[in-house]
């Protein structure tokens, strides 16, 4: 996995493990490189006076516009949460082919909703 503050891969450079824990990687590692990385966006976002001010788009990288020479900072922070939503979506829809666990009744476990709210959600018992 990519540690916060790393560069960005190379256009020719393959993704392969950048989406797999790393051996001696741990889960609370994992999470904690995320929270450190969603820090330092925000106190870069706070910096900025200016969301329409110009980012220079990065050339010779396949997945940018060869035709765009810049996006605004407003661009690129919707493109980073719809980037986080839609990975996110992907993991939700893997896990609930695992366990058939769905939003409201994860969070109503997660955050104890009272009755009659949502039942919480609660392992199935296991297969004999």
């Amino acid at each position: 996995m990519r540690r916060s503050g790393a560069l960005q891969r190379a256009a020719d450079e393959s993704d392969d493990n950048e989406f797999r824990p790393a051996p001696g990687e741990t889960l609370a590692g994992l999470l904690a490189d995320y929270e450190l990385a969603t820090g330092e966006t925000d106190e870069a976002v706070v910096g900025i006076a200016d969301l329409g001010q110009s980012v220079p788009v990065p050339r010779g990288v396949p997945w940018f516009p060869a035709d765009v020479e810049e996006w605004s900072v407003r661009w690129v922070l919707l493109h980073l949460i719809e980037e986080t939503a839609r990975h996110g979506g992907h993991s939700d829809i893997i896990r609930e082919s695992l366990d058939g666990a769905t939003l409201y009744p994860l969070m109503a476990a997660a955050e104890q909703w009272p009755d009659p709210w949502s039942e919480p959600w609660k392992p199935a018992a296991p297969a004999d």
